[in-house]
């Protein structure tokens, strides 16, 4: 049995997984929120076109004119575990489908005003992980049982962003948003023996259970620029602060957090001699801190001719400030540490937009980035494959009438896969999102 790396990745996975939902795509941040940002891969920090523009670059709502955007997307994420290096199995999750809403609205303070004020209520993440029980290394060397591995993890994170902008003259727009965010979390992992060789998985060898589903509430704000350099090009940027949120609280059982491979840094928690030496934690109140880190993008848009503007956009994302170590805390000053291990990302993100008629538009875009996590921490991240790296998108809106338009899009992440140098283990994502946009004019 590989305790070492058994310890490593058992709550690393777990709380990291918790993420996996959200990430969807550049981390664990969609790539765009709504059709029209989806179908330019996200390349719209100088390029607005929906109040989804809240969110991304709250300048852009002075730009769009007074209207309103309702947007479902069906996120497909296909993700699997591979343990076949160590003589166990490849497994798939089973939860495949997800629902991501986003609604939003942008319009004058009043008639003819330079300032705008909308927002809205975004789905920017939704996702989970459901693992069957899978064999996760064979009984070599005996004594060694078979191991097996078991998750589950469950996310819903949304944000409102109440949001003013200004026209300050014709070149320039401005706006901030209030971020208001909230995130529900519920997961599950297990590394468990089959100490009488009888193909059942019997004995739990580590153990984190935070199943029973926390909420916390998290605020920050997003800051934007507009200016247009001349008739054809427009530069856009914005700052989205961390998003501090609230501890979330987990009412846990005697051993819903144990530990019998002696390797996980827990501290405070009782330890039954065993053989083996086993950390059991008690039954309390448990507080797992998940912050939101800060984002910073700048965009260009140039419209050579009329019908075509072109998009390109660069954005960083802090995820080392938040997901570097992770810390749960517990009764009587419990403690467990965790590495997670994760990295700053920079994204580059290209669109074009299309006017095949006055009522018609086309989309297309590529996203490329580096994935926050690598080979080397395959095994902190079995329940959180955030390893797609390349997004291609299409979309498009067709104006119904003066005042409605309908617009859709289709994305797809590549698959990809880790493997871990230390154990052979690998974790694999790829992603497909269809999505359609409701859009109204006033």
């Amino acid at each position: 049995m590989k305790n070492k790396n058994l310890a490593k990745s058992i709550l690393l996975a777990s709380l990291m997984g918790c993420y996996q939902y959200s990430y969807a795509t550049n981390g664990y941040q969609l790539i765009g929120i709504g059709s029209y940002q989806k179908g330019l891969a996200g390349a719209v920090t100088a390029s607005p076109g929906s109040a989804m523009t809240a969110i991304t670059n709250p300048a852009g709502m002075a730009r769009i004119g007074k209207r309103a955007d309702f947007s479902l997307e069906m996120f497909m994420p296909d993700r699997h575990v591979d343990f076949s290096s160590m003589g166990g199995e490849r497994n798939d999750s089973e939860a495949t489908q997800y629902g991501v809403p986003a609604l939003g609205w942008s319009a004058p303070v009043d008639d003819g005003s330079d300032i705008y004020f909308g927002g809205g209520i975004y789905g920017t993440s939704g996702l989970g992980t459901d693992y069957p029980l899978t064999q996760y290394a064979a009984a070599t060397p005996a004594p060694s049982p078979d191991m097996y591995f078991e998750g589950y993890s469950s996310l819903q994170f949304w944000q409102m962003a109440p949001t003013l902008a200004w026209n300050v003259d014709k070149k320039l727009s401005l706006g901030a948003s209030l971020n208001i965010d909230y995130q529900s979390v519920s997961l599950r992992q297990a590394f468990i023996a089959d100490t009488t060789a009888d193909g059942i998985a019997d004995t739990k060898m580590a153990n984190l259970d935070l199943s029973r589903t926390a909420q916390s509430f998290g605020f920050g704000f997003t800051l934007g620029a507009l200016y247009d350099i001349n008739d054809q090009i427009t530069v856009g940027a914005s700052y989205k602060s961390k998003q501090q949120f609230s501890d979330m609280k987990y009412q846990l059982s005697n051993g819903d957090i144990m530990d019998a491979t002696g390797q996980l840094q827990i501290s405070g928690c009782p330890v039954n001699p065993g053989p083996p030496a086993t950390v059991i934690c008690p039954a309390g109140t448990y507080s797992l801190e998940l912050d939101f880190p800060e984002m910073i993008s700048a965009g260009i848009a140039y419209k050579p001719v009329q019908q075509l503007t072109l998009s390109l956009d660069i954005k960083m994302i802090q995820w080392s400030d938040t997901l570097n170590v992770l810390k749960i805390t517990g009764p009587g000053g419990m403690t467990l540490t965790m590495p997670a291990g994760w990295n700053d990302q920079t994204i580059i993100a290209v669109g074009v937009n299309y006017a095949v008629t006055d009522k018609f538009n086309l989309r297309a875009g590529y996203n490329q980035s580096d994935a926050p996590i690598k080979n080397a921490d395959t095994d902190s991240n079995y329940i959180l494959p955030a390893v797609t790296t390349t997004h291609f998108a299409f979309g498009g809106d067709y104006h119904l009438s003066k005042y409605w338009e309908l617009g859709f899009h289709v994305s797809k992440a590549q698959d990809e896969t880790l493997a871990s140098p230390g154990t052979g283990a690998k974790i694999g994502l790829g992603i497909t999102t269809l999505g359609i946009n409701i859009g109204y004019h006033f």
